[in-house]
């Protein structure tokens, strides 16, 4: 098994850039839809929701693309994220209409990589979404929480539910064309959980 002490990732110019731009621009999507879309005031109401969505949307896109990272790192690939700008920029258009599209960049691998690598490197950006929302569920659950705190959790629970779920459409460049091709077993698994989780965002 590999030490996770040996694994080091390195980041470039670009890529810090790239993810930094993406947390940002996401966050601010997201704080946009929160705040009513063409309705939103720019006051300090909005920036309580922009650092509510920073912590929530934002960190769960960015932890999901860095695990992409560390896994193909500790396959012994290599791995860097680029941006994809323009959907960056549709996504806070949309935003403004009531909902979001967002596919904000993604890792590129390079190296010898197998199905079965590439299934797992794949697989992780959605699990880390999925252990980040079952962390906001138990913080629900056993912490008596109220006004921007609640919300604060509620939001990180269902974001992170929504982008596990979304992120394993078996289709296209999207991680659950990986992961099925994979193992089958395991993307219904991760999928019914990241549905489920979904679905119970709405109920409590």
């Amino acid at each position: 098994m590999t030490n996770l002490k040996k694994i080091k990732m390195k980041f470039s110019h670009k890529e810090k850039r790239d993810l930094f731009f993406v947390g940002i621009m996401i966050s601010f999507a997201f704080a946009v839809l929160l705040s009513g879309g063409f309705n939103l005031k720019i006051n300090s109401d909005f920036l309580i929701v922009f650092v509510i969505a920073f912590f929530t949307a934002g960190i769960g896109f960015l932890l999901h693309e860095i695990m992409h990272k560390y896994f193909a790192i500790k396959y012994k690939l290599s791995g860097e994220f680029r941006a994809f700008y323009g959907m960056l920029w549709i996504a806070i258009l949309f935003s403004f209409f009531g909902f979001i599209f967002a596919a904000p960049g993604a890792v590129f691998i390079k190296g010898r990589i197998t199905k079965n690598k590439n299934g797992k490197i794949s697989l992780a950006g959605p699990m880390t979404n999925l252990i980040l929302a079952l962390i906001f569920l138990v913080l629900i659950l056993f912490l008596d929480s109220e006004g921007i705190f609640k919300m604060f959790l509620k939001f990180g629970f269902t974001i992170n539910s929504l982008l596990a779920a979304f992120n394993m459409i078996p289709a296209g460049l999207f991680d659950g064309k990986k992961v099925y091709d994979w193992n089958k077993k395991i993307y219904f698994i991760s999928l019914i959980i990241a549905i489920g989780l979904f679905v119970l965002s709405f109920l409590i």
